[in-house]
């Protein structure tokens, strides 16, 4: 009798072992599922900051976006860099580096390939957007 209760117990252990270990895989799984699906969420863009052409590379940053909620150009460029622009969202220095009349030059904006054609404020930001400021000369 005493052999059959200790059977019954030692099985009754591993059991509740093995069944234990198999919840917290279980949950470790979806931990790691919620994670990727997290990342997955991430909505990211990229801002270049050049001269002439993209010869000189300032800075380059991949910056998080907040999902779902309109964004401007402008919005990420006074959360992330030290700027001045005027009342019509067109930006003449960027991390202390300024666009000169008696030089010549300004800061040009790209989107994803494309010259823009509004300044900052006016630019809706999405995710995988790149945008590329470069300071030009123009004649």
């Amino acid at each position: 009798m005493k052999k059959i209760l200790f059977a019954l117990l030692s099985l009754g252990l591993l059991f509740g072992c093995s069944n234990e270990q198999s919840t917290n895989d279980s949950t470790n799984n979806n931990n790691a599922s919620e994670t990727v699906k997290k990342e997955e969420k991430a909505e990211i863009v990229t801002v270049v900051i050049s001269k002439n052409n993209g010869e000189e590379i300032i800075k380059e940053k991949e910056l998080e976006i907040e999902e779902g909620k309109e964004t401007t150009l402008m919005d990420i460029m006074l959360e992330n860099f030290e700027i001045e622009a005027d009342d019509a969202g067109f930006i003449s220095s960027i991390s202390g580096v300024a666009a000169n009349n008696e030089e010549k030059t300004y800061w040009h904006i790209s989107v994803n390939g494309e010259d823009a054609m509004v300044g900052a404020k006016d630019i809706k930001v999405e995710p995988e957007d790149k945008f590329e400021f470069d300071l030009q000369t123009w004649e």
